[in-house]
């Protein structure tokens, strides 16, 4: 047989065990996450309701986000106000003496 030919019958074994090794690591790794997620109370089948309140989930936060700043920057400017108001005021109670 030619070193060509033992060459190439190598080179497609080689390839075939690297393909059933990933095949089988695949295999492996959805079998740990579906075992994962069983544990938490989560089905196969609910995997797009999951993704569904996550993504939900994830919009509220940042809305909450958002809620925040503006109440942070509604204080600033009420505080803010606040101290204008009362040297406006202190201005005038001096200049009206």
């Amino acid at each position: 047989m030619p070193d060509d030919e033992i060459r190439a019958i190598l080179a497609e074994t080689r390839a075939e065990r690297h393909r059933l090794q990933q095949e089988s690591i695949d295999a492996f790794v959805l079998k740990a996450v579906a075992s994962a997620l069983a544990s938490f109370g989560i089905e196969n089948d609910e995997r797009k309701e999951l993704r569904t309140d996550l993504q939900h989930l994830r919009r509220w936060r940042k809305s909450v986000e958002q809620a925040q700043s503006y109440t942070f920057k509604a204080v600033i400017t009420v505080i803010v106000t606040g101290l204008m108001g009362a040297v406006w005021l202190g201005v005038r109670v001096v200049l009206g003496k």
